[in-house]
């Protein structure tokens, strides 16, 4: 079934990235600089404990082009500088702000803003840590004056024409599109100065490299081929851009979710649906976000672990809509697919593994008939994952040389073997921490910063693997 889905969806993807970059080019970016009607979006960046790369990252986000936009920097009770750093190095005070709590979130402090007009865009929010991203971004909606938000984290570097790109499909749209993604990417082993991606590179570090491909195949096969159809299952928290008043009226993020993404797109579509409003929710195959990855395999456990118990969480809290028609594609299609290849997946493999470890000490295995069936599922992951380059090379190409698409490529042998089991494992012990109650905490990325090209290929030579 898989398998079949990936054929499909394949086919799907290719035809939107072809649609893409056929309607791209209705809306210049000129025309939506100039406009007066090109509408307002606020990003929101959620921050908890960023001392090492707020700085150059906020900069990044103040220099983004779109002719009306605002920063928004959600402090979350961070324990370490990062809220000291901010008020040093834009000149910010405390100042009365309209803020209307209309999404509930843990108690807000106070708001910051610069009395230098060069930072005039620029608004911090200062509250008390809620445990999750999900709280922290809550925060960033209330104080948000536009009518679309962008949500990002602090750590990732955005294309300057991120907005343009996203906006569009909004504008081309004639249903509501409440909310659109792009492909994410490792930052990595780039060359990044003063919060720009100079020189795009594959990560030098195993295990970001194998997110890297993990991501592009997640993004350009996946998630293009379901906007085909109108049944996204996500936006990533990394970058998305959504539409405000439908957000809120949803009941905004889950503030106990540690799948705020999932969490906040499903309460959207359910709220359009219970609405009978037609909606849309779109992606666009172009690279717009580079985040920093997991460097060891320690982060990695953190992240996926995170992950993994919000997922569970997710089908706890929504579990009238798994297999619910009254939900119609998200109730008969997204959950039911996010469940079964998903959600059990990493069960249903474990426990295949371990019926396979007793077939072969009892003796029951027919070794001739297991090769083709192991041969046939390695051929057809191998074929995906050169699929996936070939659709990132076709629709922008990153990398400068081909020795640096062959080192991502080369992984694609290895991935089943190396990256895949643990994946697994860790997806295991996340249902486990969940259904056990043991407690899990947002903001355990450890990160490795960069303010330029010297200093992110030093970082990368430390935490290389």
């Amino acid at each position: 079934m898989l398998f079949l889905l990936y054929g499909v969806l394949g086919a799907f993807a290719f035809i939107n990235i072809i649609r893409y970059k056929t309607y791209n080019s209705r809306l210049d970016d000129d025309y939506l600089m100039n406009s007066s009607l090109t509408p307002g979006i606020s990003i929101v960046a959620p921050a908890y404990n960023e001392e090492k790369t707020i700085i150059v990252n906020v900069n990044s986000l103040l220099t983004l082009k779109y002719p009306l936009f605002e920063v928004i920097i959600v402090n979350d009770g961070s324990k370490d500088k990062t809220l000291e750093l901010l008020i040093k190095e834009f000149e910010l005070v405390e100042t009365p702000y309209a803020y209307v709590e209309r999404i509930k979130t843990k108690p807000f402090k106070r708001i910051f803003k610069s009395t230098n007009p060069k930072y005039s865009i620029l608004t911090v929010v200062d509250k008390e840590n809620g445990g999750t991203k999900a709280d922290a971004s809550n925060a960033g909606i209330n104080a948000a004056q536009y009518p679309y938000f962008l949500c990002t984290d602090v750590d990732c570097i955005l294309d300057r024409n991120t907005m343009l790109r996203m906006i569009k499909p909004i504008l081309n749209s004639k249903t509501l599109t409440i909310a659109v993604g792009a492909t994410l990417r490792m930052s990595n082993s780039c060359d990044v100065e003063d919060g720009v991606i100079k020189r795009v590179r594959p990560p030098r570090g195993l295990v970001a490299r194998f997110q890297e491909l993990e991501y592009l195949r997640a993004y350009l096969f996946g998630k293009m081929g379901w906007s085909l159809i109108n049944c996204v299952p996500n936006i990533s928290g990394g970058l998305g851009l959504f539409n405000k008043e439908v957000a809120i009226d949803a009941g905004g993020y889950d503030g106990e979710s540690h799948a705020e993404d999932m969490d906040l797109l499903t309460k959207m579509a359910s709220h359009m649906i219970n609405n009978k409003r037609n909606y849309r929710i779109q992606y666009i195959p172009v690279s717009c976000c580079w985040t920093e990855g997991p460097p060891n395999l320690k982060i990695l456990s953190r992240q996926r672990v995170r992950w993994a118990t919000g997922l569970a969480q997710l089908f706890l809290v929504h579990r009238k809509i798994l297999f619910n028609y009254r939900f119609k594609k998200l109730g008969l299609v997204i959950f039911p697919f996010i469940f079964v290849f998903e959600f059990l997946a990493p069960i249903i493999e474990l426990l295949g593994f371990i019926w396979f470890i007793l077939l072969v000490l009892k003796g029951d295995v027919n070794w001739h008939t297991a090769g083709y069936i192991f041969l046939y599922a390695y051929s057809f992951a191998v074929s995906i994952g050169t699929l996936v380059i070939l659709f990132d090379n076709f629709v922008q190409r990153q990398y400068k040389t081909f020795y640096e698409t062959l080192k991502l490529w080369i992984l694609i042998f290895l991935e089943g073997f190396i990256y895949h089991p643990l994946l697994i494992f860790f997806s295991i012990k996340g249902y486990f921490n969940y259904y056990t109650s043991k407690e899990v905490k947002w903001g355990t990325m450890t990160r490795q910063g960069f303010d330029n090209k010297k200093q992110a290929n030093k970082s990368n030579e430390q935490t290389s693997i």
